[in-house]
């Protein structure tokens, strides 16, 4: 059997990692293509040399742009390239990105199954390009990857029932494989000067955040009146809308992190600050509670018990979920039927 695996996001090469192992270990054949739509060293090449993942065979460069030039130049890059190939058994893409549904459309067109790992997630925002970017790529696919028991039911109330299994979390896969290796690789004291538990930790990416000057505004003075200093790793797109000078100094701006830094940052924080979908699990998985900066999340299983507040852009409802703390243990998911989620899609891949 012959995989062709799609990523372009920092969020896939991590997802594509314990993945192209499982694969190896089956003795599968993976090919790997990179968009380029994420191209900046710190997002991109490193993920490939820390997690061990197989180098991508070509990368189309495609870089940035607005959603259509970014989708567009995709979608021919990856029609030229698999047309240069004997056509796989399987596309494999990943999560929510314009990688992904460039694709799952080009692949679709040309008669190539398409597998989805991260298959029926819905914010029911369709304000955000990925919830539809995950909708049309559920509808293309042939085989469908669910995180969680609640994304099989997201699916069916939607009419899909073929090909679709509760596979788990391959994020689940890669926080328990990579958390073990963070503290020595990666050590807080290379990253930070601030003591662990000193600290929260941010990130700001989404466009709906990032491309409105007052949502954004608002969520920087919630950061610049924490009780404690915050660390915001700053995603290139979101450094662009910035008045860095208008920044008060309980904000310490660095640069893009590395996964295993990004695991050693959160370990070491009081509390997760973020607009991302997959920081929202690793922070509840490692025990730390989460704002999520955001009207909604996709993942609803981490607001059980408190452990994660959806706040918004609000500066209020950012400080007062801050000021909570949760009750009880964190919430469980994301757990594969049996083994790991990785070795699961490997599984039915082969079948």
């Amino acid at each position: 059997m012959r995989v062709l695996t799609v990523v372009g996001a920092r969020p896939q090469f991590i997802k594509a990692a314990v993945v192209s192992q499982a694969l190896q270990g089956a003795g599968i054949s993976e090919e790997i293509v990179h968009t380029g739509q994420h191209y900046d060293a710190n997002m991109s090449a490193v993920f490939f040399e820390e997690l061990d993942i197989p180098a991508p065979s070509h990368n189309l460069k495609v870089g940035s742009g607005s959603h259509a030039t970014q989708t567009g130049a995709m979608m021919v890059g990856l029609e030229s390239f698999m047309s240069s190939r004997e056509g796989p058994d399987w596309v494999l893409v990943y999560g929510d990105t314009n990688s992904t549904i460039a694709a799952a459309i080009v692949a679709s067109k040309m008669g190539l199954p398409v597998a989805h790992v991260e298959a029926g997630l819905r914010s029911f925002n369709l304000r955000m390009p990925e919830e539809v970017n995950r909708i049309v790529t559920d509808r293309l696919s042939t085989m469908l990857f669910c995180p969680t028991q609640t994304a099989v039911e997201h699916l069916a109330k939607e009419g899909m029932w073929n090909g679709v299994h509760m596979s788990g979390d391959v994020m689940l896969d890669a926080t328990r494989t990579y958390s073990l290796r963070a503290a020595d690789r990666n050590p807080l004291k290379s990253i930070t000067s601030l003591d662990k538990d000193s600290f929260y930790l941010g990130t700001i990416h989404r466009a709906q955040n990032t491309d409105n000057p007052a949502r954004l505004a608002a969520i920087i003075k919630a950061f610049s009146n924490l009780d404690a200093p915050i660390i915001l790793p700053l995603h290139p797109r979101t450094r662009s809308k910035l008045d860095l000078s208008a920044i008060g100094s309980r904000v310490q701006i660095i640069e893009p992190v590395s996964y295993l830094s990004m695991l050693t940052l959160i370990t070491s924080s009081i509390k997760v600050l973020t607009d991302s979908g997959g920081l929202q699990k690793e922070a509840i998985w490692l025990g730390k509670p989460c704002v999520t900066l955001r009207d909604e999340t996709e993942w609803t299983e981490t607001l059980s018990r408190g452990w994660n507040h959806t706040t918004g852009a609000d500066t209020d409802a950012i400080l007062s979920a801050v000021g909570t703390s949760p009750e009880g243990e964190a919430p469980r998911f994301g757990e594969a039927p049996a083994g790991s989620a990785s070795s699961e899609i490997v599984r039915l891949l082969s079948g």
